[in-house]
């Protein structure tokens, strides 16, 4: 009985850490906004330099997204998020101690490097040791920590006037955190089932695929595609919602505020009630029924039959989306057979961040050359190609996913 409460007990514990670090990772991108004034002024650089920093980034994460599934089979689960959080730790730090911008866009390198390590990883471990619902609560927990992250900004500017004390309490976190993980690195490369399975199974952590041959599976293909148009998507209502409500459809500026910011916030709720019965319908059926009422409300959005459509339809986009990515990345076994999963995860991510980058500007590229009622077309037709892929992705894997279980088992 004290060895299945120790193992209970082991098992929150690690649970709780992984949440606190998946908080921990959306802190530093609600700091950037609320400083970049402050940041500016220290510097002497002009307005658009923000993008210098962006773009550095999102090279290192996207570097080190894609690199994941090796990084994990080399090193471990534990070990890469102790680095990546140390190291994402000390660039942040260093924020508060460079004298030239330069230097701060060459560390930003470093905490794109580190971001990107600790999500792909966060998610491989998730996918491989925990649940949908978990999982839908671990990216509900991303949401508290960007909404964290301008709060601390905020206290550091108004109360001691240094957007420097912001990085600075922030990277002193990660630091902590990365301690954290290498006092835990036991408990990150135990094998067990959960209490009371019998026989440990193989996890898609323990296989050591090559990226050339996980590469070559079209399934693998096809689901980067997906997790580019699903953040695409994503991206581009919460980039272009206020402009769209004020712009194009004469909403009150007060109004069209309060939903485009409650958008982030029923988004994390979304996930929160979702992680409540994603585990009783299934990863396949959730995802499938946010997409189709996801779909609703962009054809709501789209047509604008009444004053109000257009906030319900943002509102119903904002709670129906929510779950689909964190589904879609416990649905990655079955998508593209386990031996190829965590390659494929962190590769998802990566795509995921070009999607988030790329589809809204070309949306804005659309709606300066035409209007902004582009957006909603844009909507329609991104979430129904995703709704055709998805579908499409799940025929040949089913078989595919049973074939690989069969030769480890062989």
């Amino acid at each position: 009985m004290n060895s299945i409460l120790n193992k209970y007990k082991s098992r929150l514990g690690l649970i709780l850490l992984i949440y606190i670090a998946f908080i921990s990772l959306g802190l530093p991108d609600g700091l950037l906004g609320v400083a970049w004034p402050s940041i500016r002024a220290s510097f002497g650089i002009p307005l658009d330099s923000l993008g210098m920093l962006l773009v550095a980034g999102t090279t290192g994460y996207l570097t080190s997204s894609f690199a994941s599934g090796r990084l994990i089979a080399r090193l471990g689960v534990g070990r890469v998020l102790a680095a990546s959080c140390a190291a994402t730790g000390v660039a942040l730090i260093s924020y508060t101690l460079v004298p030239s911008w330069w230097m701060m866009v060459t560390f930003g390198i470093l905490v794109g490097l580190g971001a990107g390590a600790i999500d792909a990883g966060l998610n491989t471990y998730v996918a491989a040791h925990f649940g949908e619902g978990l999982m839908q609560w671990l990216h509900a927990s991303y949401g508290i920590g960007v909404t964290l992250g301008p709060i601390i900004m905020t206290v550091a500017l108004n109360v001691f006037s240094k957007w420097r004390l912001g990085y600075a309490v922030v990277g002193t976190a990660q630091i902590v955190l990365a301690a954290a993980f290498v006092v835990t690195l036991p408990m990150w490369q135990r094998k067990d089932d959960p209490v009371g399975a019998g026989q440990p199974e193989r996890r898609l952590t323990d296989y050591k695929t090559s990226m050339p041959e996980t590469l070559r599976r079209p399934a693998v293909w096809l689901s980067l595609l997906m997790f580019f148009l699903y953040t695409g998507a994503e991206a581009t209502l919460g980039s272009w919602t206020y402009s769209l409500l004020t712009e194009s459809r004469g909403i009150a500026p007060q109004v069209a505020g309060l939903w485009a910011g409650s958008y982030w916030a029923t988004f994390t709720i979304g996930r929160i009630v979702a992680g409540l019965y994603a585990k009783r319908v299934g990863a396949h059926t959730l995802v499938r029924g946010s997409l189709l009422a996801a779909l609703a409300g962009a054809v709501l959005l789209l047509w604008n039959p009444f004053p109000t459509a257009s906030v319900l339809g943002v509102a119903i986009i904002g709670l129906a989306i929510a779950p689909i990515f964190p589904g879609m990345v416990s649905g990655t076994s079955d998508r593209v057979g386990i031996r190829y999963a965590a390659n494929t995860i962190g590769m998802q991510i990566g795509a995921a961040g070009i999607g988030a980058a790329a589809i809204p500007g070309l949306a804005g590229v659309l709606a300066r050359r035409a209007s902004l009622e582009i957006i909603p077309v844009c909507l329609v037709i991104i979430i129904t190609v995703l709704f055709g892929l998805y579908n499409l992705s799940m025929r040949p894997a089913k078989a595919q996913a049973v074939g690989d279980l069969d030769a480890d088992r062989s």
